[in-house]
């Protein structure tokens, strides 16, 4: 119960953050650089110059669609959360609007997209960590990953890019490079942040040793272990590849420990981007 609660508490933390360092991207970059933008902004902004559709109405509007769609889809918890982003961003952006010196952080555009997107995927990486989201056209990319496993990084960059593209119709072509821009490195930060204390090392080790190589990993480094049935290619000899899952920082130990063992085995090292199981992201537990 405790640990539900911290976990609790840490996600709203995170979720203030990011929504924090939204509103900083926003007031210290994009709004005195000039620069157009993707998500729910971009796309009221179409639709006003084409039907004349108010832009505070329609991003309103379309919030509130988006709301409830997620909540139908990604549950009641996640509509929480995003409510509490909802709240909590325009608040910031309106504190921050009135600081001038944050205003004038830089004339150059070029900068001005280069943090901005920095701080973007920064802030919207770290909200869909702890499980909401910014709002409005982040909605579609996480229902979309939910249904069909497509990557969250990768959705959010093409809705923005169209939706960028779509205001060739009435931007400067000038503004739109720079958007494009802006969109390309916010979806790259973002996609190592969603991957950030997720990665792990693959190792697999061919070697006549196995049993006592297997024996090691077991009680020294305390990670489990797949024995794979293998032969191999020259001699046509049947033989058993250790397959294990360890931390970054445990790969050093791992490769010392098992040249001291067997000083010819074969290690075919792989970075994994995630990792779901037992003494990863569930608790070990020992009968």
């Amino acid at each position: 119960m405790e640990r539900k609660y911290i976990k609790t508490l840490r996600n709203g933390v995170f979720i203030l953050l990011g929504n924090i360092v939204y509103a900083l991207a926003v007031t210290m970059f994009i709004l005195p650089a000039g620069l157009i933008t993707g998500g729910t902004t971009g796309l009221g902004l179409l639709f006003y110059n084409i039907a004349g559709i108010p832009l505070a109405a329609f991003i309103a509007v379309f919030n509130i669609v988006m709301f409830i769609i997620g909540a139908l889809v990604l549950g009641r918890k996640f509509a929480f959360a995003t409510l509490v982003s909802t709240i909590c961003f325009p608040i910031a952006l309106g504190i921050f609007q009135n600081i001038d010196a944050l205003r004038h952080m830089t004339a150059d555009p070029l900068l001005s997209a280069i943090y901005a997107g920095v701080m973007i995927g920064f802030s919207i990486g770290i909200v869909i960590k702890a499980g909401a989201s910014t709002g409005g056209m982040d909605i579609p990319p996480l229902v979309l990953n939910k249904k069909f496993g497509l990557p969250i990084s990768v959705l959010l960059y093409c809705f923005d890019s169209l939706i960028l593209l779509s205001q060739m119709l009435f931007a400067d072509k000038e503004q739109v490079l720079y958007g494009i821009l802006l969109v390309f490195i916010y979806t790259v930060v973002l996609d190592k942040v969603l991957l950030l204390g997720r990665s792990k090392t693959q190792v697999k080790i061919i070697t006549e040793k196995f049993e006592e190589i297997n024996r090691m990993i077991i009680r020294q480094l305390d990670r489990g272990s797949t024995l794979i049935h293998a032969e191999t290619g020259y001699n046509r000899s049947e033989s058993l590849v250790i397959l294990t899952v360890v931390s970054n920082r445990e790969l050093p130990k791992l490769s010392e420990l098992v040249l001291e063992i067997d000083p010819k085995a074969f290690m075919i090292v792989n970075r994994v981007n995630e990792v779901h199981g037992r003494g990863f992201t569930m608790e070990k537990f020992y009968q």
